[in-house]
């Protein structure tokens, strides 16, 4: 079992500083509407919820390389 780490922190209203093993993001956004992130690696992400077990997704990431 892989060890994982991700953090998430509320640095306003309606703003999150998410921190994990290999980037950040900023979330914008709250429970009712669409939700915004932006990675440090250049994904962005909308995504909002839906009645029920619903969601919905759309990812879209830059076309710079990956650094390793």
């Amino acid at each position: 079992m892989p060890l994982t780490f991700r953090k998430s922190l509320r640095i306003l209203p309606g703003v999150r500083l998410n921190i994990n093993r290999r980037s950040w993001s900023i979330t914008t956004g709250g429970s009712r509407g669409p939700r915004h992130t932006h990675s440090s690696t250049g994904r962005r992400t909308t995504s909002m919820d839906l009645p029920g077990p619903f969601g919905w997704r759309r990812t879209t990431s830059s076309k710079r390389p990956k650094r390793h």
